[in-house]
């Protein structure tokens, strides 16, 4: 009787250290697709970020001589 409870309980902590292991490597998984989505997100959208900071920057140097225009003194 004693035999077979052990051998339940190694049989249960096998079970769960296994559990365990399955878990841990599963989250290790999801990290890596989790990091190689955001990066081919951000691979994808590295371009068009370049290209509205281009812009911005345009916009805010027309913004200027704008401005610089508009105070300078008129001859």
């Amino acid at each position: 009787m004693a035999n077979e409870t052990n051998a339940d309980v190694s049989a249960t902590l096998g079970n769960l250290s296994e559990a365990v292991t399955k878990i841990g490597q599963m989250q290790i998984e999801l990290l890596d697709k989790s990091l190689k989505t955001a990066a081919s997100a951000l691979e994808s959208l590295t371009p068009a970020l370049v290209d509205a900071a281009g812009n911005l920057t345009g916009m805010l140097n027309q913004v200027l001589q704008g401005i610089s225009t508009a105070i300078a003194p008129k001859k």
